[in-house]
């Protein structure tokens, strides 16, 4: 396995445990309770290193589900790598800003993230998964600390979002129209093993069930016709086919049919395969609404049709503060982190935000909830001085 090493990387890869423990204290005049409770929604306002530390007593193992959206280390963001590691090389970086200039900002950017994720590897639970929205500054570098941190073994996959509409005229080379969510699990469910995460199937929609038509009254309900040949040759399965028109068809070049030429005559008996209105056509598959799963595997291309784009989630936050300069300059669509909670969480489970800006993960988790009746939990911590709950 490729191994990452960067600048900094000795003095930080066991930062965590050094990291003092705190308490979370409310405030009196921004929350709604005087002390903070395993039952109750939490927006922390701080540090989120110490936050992640003092989450661990009575979080550690317990969150199935984190998203975070860190900084991208574009250049542009003006950052700072701050943490208080006591070694001369990283007090040289402390207070100053990474930009583009600063050829060691890919080199602070793995520092800050390191000790960061550890913690989070803990906050997880045995079944739960992390997603990271991230784009090309920094992709390839947080994919090999993901391995050195949870391991290779735990990648699920590489999530492509459509952040753009319209593209870019002025780009210097590409106008770039996505950005990436990396998914990891603390532990890959396989089929054998006890726990492990597992991914729920996405709702099925509208459009997806208006797919199913029955043209020959069924008593079965509503089915669609699935290609009866595939590209896996067989010999076996290379055989003529007689439609009820008297027509005979072979499968298409290089290609075969599904099954055997007994199996076919057993699902022709059972009126599961169609040849059209005038029984000529080359068989296909009748597949049943009524015998497909409850729901639909995801895609890795998530587009913005389905999830929601940059502008879209500009709009959600203009609604919040009115026509004012927005607050937050990379706000994330409420139905982009609605589809990773549908995919990763339960009804009853936690989730953690630990980069948390606009509140998007809390909209999220509330409008799931409404929507199919469940009692997530959230937890953002906020390094802007919104509400909620301060480290002492």
């Amino acid at each position: 396995m490729a191994v990452l090493n960067f600048k900094g990387k000795t003095f930080v890869q066991n930062f965590h445990l050094t990291v003092p423990y705190h308490q979370l204290v409310p405030k009196k005049d921004k929350s709604l309770t005087d002390k903070v409770s395993l039952n109750d929604n939490l927006i922390i306002h701080g540090d989120n290193l110490k936050a992640l530390k003092a989450l661990l007593p009575n979080y550690a193992g317990r969150i199935k589900c984190i998203y975070i959206d860190p900084p991208y280390n574009t250049g542009n963001e003006s950052w700072a790598y701050n943490d208080n590691v006591n070694s001369p090389m990283i007090q040289e970086w402390l207070g100053k800003v990474v930009d583009t200039e600063d050829l060691t900002r890919h080199d602070k950017w793995l520092c800050m993230m390191m000790p960061r994720l550890k913690l989070l590897r803990e906050l997880l639970s045995e079944d739960g998964a992390i997603f990271i929205s991230i784009d090309d500054n920094e992709q390839h570098n947080l994919r090999l600390l993901m391995n050195d941190i949870f391991g290779e073994e735990n990648f699920i996959t590489n999530l492509i979002w459509q952040k753009k509409y319209s593209p870019q005229n002025d780009a210097r080379y590409f106008s770039d129209m996505h950005d990436f969510i990396v998914v990891y699990a603390k532990k890959k469910y396989n089929g054998n093993d006890i726990g492990g995460w597992k991914r729920n199937l996405l709702p099925r929609t509208e459009e997806q069930n208006a797919r199913y038509k029955n043209p020959d009254n069924d008593p079965r309900g509503l089915w669609k016709a699935a290609d009866f040949s595939v590209k896996t040759y067989s010999k076996d399965y290379d055989y003529a086919i007689t439609t009820p028109s008297g027509r005979k068809v072979s499968p298409p070049q290089g290609r075969c049919w599904a099954t055997s030429k007994e199996n076919f005559s057993k699902w022709q008996k059972d009126n599961r395969v169609w040849f059209g209105k005038d029984g000529s056509n080359v068989p296909s598959v009748k597949i049943f609404l009524s015998e497909v799963q409850e729901g639909v595997v995801p895609l890795t291309l998530w587009l913005r049709d389905e999830v929601g784009d940059n502008e879209f989630a500009k709009k959600e936050i203009k609604e919040l503060f009115g026509d004012v300069d927005l607050p937050f300059d990379t706000p994330k669509p409420s139905l982009l982190i609605k589809r990773v909670l549908e995919l990763a969480t339960d009804k009853n489970s936690i989730i953690l935000d630990s980069f948390a800006g606009s509140g998007t993960t809390a909209h999220a988790t509330l409008a799931l909830n409404a929507q199919d009746k469940g009692s997530r939990k959230f937890i953002l911590i906020q390094c802007e001085e919104l509400t909620g709950n301060q480290i002492k």
